[in-house]
């Protein structure tokens, strides 16, 4: 079975990470400087957040994460039934994960991401989701106005 996936971005990710911790009844499976994860089962979604530049708040993304490569496809193939315009990343690293992937857009503008997660990684993402080592929380939010649009 394959996870919902939501992902927020915040303004206070230790006021936000005490409150998800406190909703979902289960400290975040991943957390680190600037991002936090839920994997939760019950309900089945991958609930993510991440530090926002000021007045950057809210829903980031949407999401469906495969369990494996063959829901993957799956997933790829309900993507080309929606008829949007899909933009394929394959492999990458993002939010602290090796992951395949794909983007579409729904009639609303809302950027959904069909993933496949193979493991972790030790830093937040490369190429287009590289970001710098922040020195401060305002240097997060400094980053996060030239860092891509989309992660996971």
């Amino acid at each position: 079975m394959n996870y919902f996936h939501v992902h927020l971005k915040v303004k206070d990710l230790a006021k936000s990470i005490a409150f998800y911790n406190a909703l979902f009844n289960q400290e975040a499976t991943l957390q680190k400087g600037d991002y936090a994860k839920w994997q939760l089962e019950e309900p089945r979604v991958n609930f993510a957040i991440s530090t926002a530049a000021e007045g950057a708040e809210g829903i980031e993304h949407l999401g469906l994460q495969a369990e494996s490569s063959a829901d993957l496809q799956q997933l790829y193939a309900q993507m080309e039934k929606a008829e949007g315009d899909i933009r394929e990343e394959g492999k990458t690293i993002c939010c602290y994960a090796q992951s395949e992937k794909s983007w579409i857009e729904d009639p609303q503008g809302v950027s959904w991401e069909v993933f496949h997660t193979q493991g972790e990684a030790t830093v937040y993402g490369t190429g287009e989701h590289a970001k710098k080592a922040p020195t401060s929380m305002e240097s997060w939010a400094d980053n996060e106005k030239s860092a891509a649009p989309f992660c996971c």
